[in-house]
């Protein structure tokens, strides 16, 4: 595998060279298969090398970038499956939400007693910072509403798994980032719609309590099933029989569901009725859902450790099909979207660390707490833009800003390490 990874590190210049060749001379024939080819050959090589390995993923989404401007149409539909499609697209974005939950665990919660302080400064920066410069860019720059409104959209939503990994890298203090981004993940339905509303109600409809639920089928429920699968590890022959039974009803229900229950269902209830039983049955999916991965997990240690790959793949998808989607929108102002996106995300920085440190933290929690700030959820605001069926707008910031926060957080992360506070 070296071998191969070797070997298209150095066919890169190569296809970089025909590419230019091939726009020069105004050959597309030649040009887009070699611009995409460039691009996957790199993102393989970077696997040649040690330091260059973190930025593989990276390199990923610039491939899924690249191969979407150029041929958008062969990521929008296949055959009769409409890849924008918002049951797609939820589904994708559960796996990815659950590859990141099974990272986390019910012991992460237990930090909030240990350094409350730092936590709330650390909630407080990353819900008020970046949905207000969001505001504040998507003014300043004029964006068309639905892309202004995508840029709120990423600003108002939690940290990631990034931030976690980013602080590992830069020997900040991890517990502190994932206790935030654990806390975070639980006040998004409540915070994310109430700073859409404030920011974006202008822009675009936005209904509140329909947000909330989708945030809360979108990141709630499979982060929920990873963690009850974390607490299947260790719980008592009494608590695993309570899941057991609650797993049980659920598939039941699923069967319901399936042969005509949810036709029945919506024949005899009201609009806020039958959502308020589709939010019921995404909880009880979760349980069923975290059962079954948990005993498949015991049967296969190394899966939890693989999950956060799939849910790498689950962001190249969406980062795929979005670019594809608002191609003609990226055309239009793609490079002052990636200036936008720049200062976002050093204002997350900058100011996440600089408010942390006048509130009192140490060095290594400010740095924390800068990653938290900086670093956003792309896949819930893909998630959310999907579900509003507006992936080629609102879901654009998320496609653009996504890519830079991977880039500027290694970049920051190796800055720091070298760089310990004395």
């Amino acid at each position: 595998m070296l071998l191969v990874r070797r070997f298209t590190l150095l066919l890169c210049p190569i296809l970089v060279s025909a590419t230019l060749v091939g726009l020069l001379l105004a050959w597309p024939a030649v040009w887009q298969p070699a611009a995409v080819a460039a691009a996957a050959a790199l993102a393989i090589g970077l696997g040649a090398r040690e330091g260059t390995r973190g930025y593989q993923f990276t390199a990923w989404i610039v491939v899924a970038v690249t191969a979407a401007m150029i041929y958008p149409s062969a990521f929008l539909r296949w055959g009769d499956l409409d890849l924008r499609n918002r049951w797609v697209v939820l589904f994708i974005v559960q796996g990815v939400m659950f590859g990141m939950g099974t990272q986390m665990k019910l012991r992460d919660f237990a930090g909030v007693l240990k350094m409350p302080w730092g936590v709330f400064v650390g909630l407080l920066c990353q819900f008020t910072i970046m949905p207000l410069v969001g505001f504040g860019l998507a003014k300043t720059f004029s964006f068309p509403p639905e892309i202004a409104a995508g840029i709120i959209l990423i600003g108002s939503c939690s940290s990631g798994l990034a931030s976690n990994v980013m602080t590992y890298l830069a020997r900040a203090n991890l517990a502190l980032s994932i206790t935030v981004t654990s806390l975070a993940t639980l006040l998004a339905p409540l915070l994310t719609p109430m700073w859409m509303k404030l920011l974006a109600g202008e822009m675009v409809e936005v209904k509140f309590l329909g947000m909330m639920i989708e945030i809360v089928k979108i990141v709630l429920v499979p982060v929920g099933a990873a963690l009850l699968h974390d607490y299947l590890r260790t719980a008592s022959p009494r608590g695993a029989r309570i899941v057991h039974w609650v797993a049980g009803a659920a598939a039941l229900w699923l069967a319901f569901v399936v042969f005509g229950g949810w036709t029945w269902l919506a024949e005899r209830l009201g609009p806020r009725a039958l959502l308020t039983t589709s939010l019921f049955g995404f909880l009880l999916g979760a349980v069923l859902f975290g059962t079954l991965y948990h005993r498949i997990a015991r049967a296969w240690p190394m899966l939890d450790e693989k999950m956060p790959i799939l849910s790498m793949f689950g962001i190249v998808y969406f980062t795929t099909v979005t670019t594809a989607a608002g191609r003609d929108n990226l055309l239009a102002i793609g490079g002052l979207l990636f200036v936008a996106a720049v200062l976002h995300n050093s204002a997350g920085y900058a100011l996440g660390y600089s408010l942390s440190r006048l509130l009192g933290l140490d060095r290594q929690s400010a740095r924390a707490v800068a990653f938290e700030v900086g670093l956003q959820n792309g896949g819930m605001a893909s998630g959310l833009a999907g579900a509003m069926g507006k992936l080629g707008t609102v879901g654009l910031a998320a496609a653009i800003f996504s890519p830079w926060m991977n880039i500027s957080g290694s970049i920051l992360a190796n800055f720091w390490k070298r760089r310990p506070p004395r």
